[in-house]
């Protein structure tokens, strides 16, 4: 069946994500193991993935969570988006735009309130028709309903879905779903690879 739709995940795929931005320095600065660091980021309400708390409360959270002032507080959060927006991956972001207007193309994050805002100066939203943001759907990867929720939003057969991801449950969650699916660890290669399914399919 023809491919009619590419999808992609952005975190570690239309972005680089640079893990030493982010704890970066934090840890030691508040006398914290990196594990230590983790878990006291933990405890939430609710789970920000699926839209159930706001930044703010994320950010009050870890706030009070390792003791901070306001302004460090802020500095934390700043530095946690600078991590999470990470910087295009322009070969991969350079092929998924020039899908259109052959296909259709769409995004399909994992995500956390402010996303969206955040990541909005990198251009995605004008390069797809679509783009899932779980803590706005209220659904999030590896689910099945938020793969059935975004070929419906596309207007597509799965058989008729090309997917990208970086996490290999969520690949397979798409297999199982009926997409056609690849797993993210070098760019090039993926490229190939979805040229190979596009082809043949």
């Amino acid at each position: 069946m023809t491919i009619k739709a590419v999808v992609c995940d952005i975190g570690g795929v239309l972005e680089v994500i640079d893990d030493s931005v982010f704890p970066g320095p934090w840890p030691a600065r508040l006398g914290l193991t990196d594990a230590g660091f983790a878990e006291r980021l933990e405890g939430l309400d609710g789970d920000p993935v699926v839209g159930e708390v706001t930044w703010s409360e994320v950010l009050g959270h870890w706030r009070v969570r390792l003791g901070l002032d306001e302004d460090s507080a802020h500095a934390l959060g700043e530095d946690f988006w600078r991590w999470y927006v990470g910087t295009p991956d322009e070969p991969l972001v350079a092929w998924f735009a020039g899908q259109r207007p052959a296909r259709l193309t769409a995004i399909l994050s994992n995500s956390g309130p402010g996303a969206r805002e955040r990541e909005r100066h990198h251009g995605f939203e004008g390069m797809v028709d679509d783009l899932v943001y779980s803590h706005e759907v209220g659904l999030a990867k590896p689910d099945a309903a938020v793969y059935a929720l975004a070929a419906a939003r596309l207007g597509v057969r799965p058989a008729e879905v090309l997917f990208l991801d970086d996490v290999e449950v969520n690949v397979e969650a798409a297999r199982a779903a009926g997409w056609h699916a690849v797993l993210h660890e070098e760019t090039e290669r993926s490229i190939a690879e979805m040229e190979r399914i596009i082809g043949g399919a």
